[in-house]
């Protein structure tokens, strides 16, 4: 999209967020659902198909500008991103890296015209530990297909996803560099699918994950992304690259959201006579949360600008993610603080933005997983580099 179109396209969603969605999150946490009709206005918005190219359907963004759609809508209750995410970002990315030409064909208009997926990697035994993943996918002996049986754990957006990417050893040998991982495009209502009931979460209300059982699932051989045994690992790690910007950008504008109300409130609470905010350290809880989004924002743009440049950015997505999460985890808490008593009752925003704010610092590779990447990452560079 041309930069004057899109910075048009920012100023009317960052509207839309605050004058539909903001006022919409009590509905959204009474009813641990997103309205039907907020569904319906997100799609012929065009947001469940952004990173779809022009000529599928879709608006065509590139990297940079997709993470600035993730933060301006992440202001609002984290539900609201989390029902496009996975397809503009992690499933689009795998489409995009390892699809065939007739994959993009079938898959990309309907992404285009609203249909929700799901990344199928984390099982009950395995998470980053892809040697240990359990669902396996067989050739189907009568034909070109495969059979899939296993059980995917904690999958976003599964109650309602039409479509799943979904993880599966293709090889018993768990030796081979993660080479015994395919990828599999499979239709959730194909039979043999099951879905679990939602999982109740300590946050994000209206953002629903399960299990998906995979029993006996017949699929045909055109469903194994890129038509290629052996390369699904690497493109879920591709696309856990673009998966890990979108939770930092959702970070970064979750926590402004966080401080704004913050900044509010200590305007308007009065202690000793006088606003909150003339107090120096409620000061310096705000100056330093505003300070940290800042460096996030800016790390954003960075490593947003390389992806979109062709680099590899594995190391600085993961360095990305990590910063903006945990800094999204201290200005919450500092928000909490400057609410003081009231920060501790579910009548005000601050307790909410703390348990939602919690997983981020979780999925997509937690903290730690994602600190040993970078090491390592650091350790090939430098043996590169002698």
């Amino acid at each position: 999209m041309d930069p004057d179109t899109f910075d048009q396209f920012l100023e009317q969603l960052d509207r839309y967020v605050r004058e539909r969605l903001i006022p919409a999150e009590k509905d959204v946490i009474e009813n641990d659902a997103l309205p039907p009709e907020i569904i319906d206005e997100m799609k012929e918005m065009g947001l469940f198909g952004l990173t779809v190219p022009e000529d599928y359907g879709g608006a065509g963004l590139n990297v940079t500008q997709y993470a600035k759609v993730v933060q301006t809508m992440a202001y609002a209750a984290p539900a609201f991103r989390s029902i496009f995410s996975i397809n503009v970002g992690m499933f689009n990315s795998a489409i995009k890296n390892g699809g065939t030409d007739a994959q993009k064909a079938e898959w990309w208009p309907k992404i285009a015209e609203g249909a929700i997926a799901c990344f199928g990697l984390t099982e009950p035994g395995s998470g980053s530990d892809s040697a240990a993943m359990a669902t396996f996918a067989k050739p189907d002996p009568d034909g070109n297909g495969w059979i899939l049986n296993g059980t995917k754990r904690y999958i976003t957006n599964a109650p309602y996803a039409d479509v799943g990417l979904i993880m599966a050893r293709t090889e018993k040998d768990a030796q081979l560099k993660n080479a015994h991982v395919s990828a599999f495009i499979v239709p959730m209502d194909a039979p043999g699918v099951s879905i679990g009931s939602p999982d109740k979460k300590m946050g994000q209300s209206g953002s629903h994950i399960a299990d998906i059982m995979l029993d006996d699932v017949h699929v045909p051989g055109d469903a194994l992304l890129g038509g290629e045994t052996g390369q699904g690992f690497r493109f879920a790690m591709m696309s856990l690259d673009n998966g890990r910007i979108s939770v930092g950008a959702a970070s970064t504008g979750y926590a402004r959201r966080a401080l704004d109300s913050a900044v509010r409130y200590a305007s308007e609470r009065k202690a000793f006579g006088e606003p909150i905010a003339n107090f120096q350290l409620i000061q310096q809880m705000l100056s330093e949360s505003w300070t940290e989004i800042y460096a996030a924002e800016a790390m954003m743009a960075d490593v947003t600008a390389r992806v979109d440049r062709g680099e590899n950015t594995v190391k600085h997505a993961a360095a990305f993610k990590v910063f903006a999460s945990e800094m999204c985890g201290r200005v919450v808490d500092r928000v909490v603080q400057v609410y003081g008593g009231a920060g501790y009752l579910a009548e005000y925003d601050a307790e909410r933005f703390f348990r939602d704010a919690r997983i981020y610092r979780i999925y997509e590779g937690t903290t730690q997983i994602l600190q040993l990447q970078i090491a390592k990452h650091m350790m090939r560079d430098f043996a590169n580099s002698v």
